[in-house]
């Protein structure tokens, strides 16, 4: 039986949302775990620690306004340039937080896909990701995208790579090339374009999440630290999406 979300320990209710103005598909760069913890003292494993309830609590309040996909940035490509100590952290942690939180999501009604290279990707960590998807392959509440060793640009490149291939291995015709067909080579053809982007820490950047899922997202960006952050921000986000004119090119 699915359970519903647990309210927030601070009593907090969720504002009341028109359903056409809540966002399908949210992206979330959780970004200013390392300064938290530099802030406070601590190493900077300690905010990736912190970060996790973080992420959780917003899957929780997503779920209480009705928001149906969730995509977030674990470890992108890029983070193997960090020393290897917090590489070798951030490869045990992703894995032991699969782990932990996969039947919580589970009662929730979350789906968990993983989206990203296995390239690299610790055989520990795959096997978590592969057995998340596995146990909640039927749920329908929400979908949460753990974006692990992902990149927007290899994503791209990939996807590129493998329909050159099937070009020339004749299995398609160039001139049948459409947005439609290349999406299918993506790493998660059945994602949903980005509708609102939330981007924590202050900074205002895109840093490679997404690209293509996002060219019509709504960008937000909140200075607050992600261990900060809970539901109540994405909520706060969500109320700054809702005032948007959205016109896909349109006049």
């Amino acid at each position: 039986m699915i359970r519903q979300p647990k309210p927030h320990r601070s009593g907090a209710l969720p504002p009341k949302f028109a359903p056409e103005v809540i966002p399908h598909h949210v992206a979330l760069v959780m970004d200013g775990n390392g300064r938290w913890a530099q802030e406070r003292g601590l190493p900077r494993t300690a905010g990736h620690e912190a970060g996790e309830a973080a992420l959780f609590d917003v899957v929780e309040g997503a779920i209480e306004i009705g928001i149906k996909e969730i995509s977030a940035f674990a470890f992108s490509t890029e983070n193997w340039r960090r020393s290897p100590d917090e590489v070798k952290f951030l490869m045990g942690f992703n894995r032991d937080v699969i782990r932990r939180r996969r039947d919580e999501m589970n009662e929730l009604g979350v789906r968990v896909r993983w989206v990203g290279r296995p390239k690299k990707l610790w055989t520990s960590v795959i096997k978590e990701l592969e057995t998340a998807e596995k146990l909640t392959a039927d749920n329908d509440v929400l979908t949460l995208n753990m974006c692990v060793n992902y990149g927007g640009r290899a994503e791209i490149v990939d996807a590129a790579t493998a329909l050159a291939q099937d070009v020339k291995e004749g299995k398609i015709d160039v001139s049948s090339i459409t947005e439609k067909v290349f999406i299918k080579y993506l790493d998660e053809p059945k994602m949903s374009d980005v509708d609102l982007f939330l981007r924590s820490s202050g900074e205002m950047r895109t840093s490679n999440f997404l690209p293509w899922q996002s060219v019509y997202a709504e960008m937000v960006f909140m200075d607050i630290l992600w261990p900060d952050v809970d539901r109540r921000v994405l909520w706060r986000a969500v109320e700054e999406y809702a005032l948007r004119n959205r016109r896909f090119g349109k006049a």
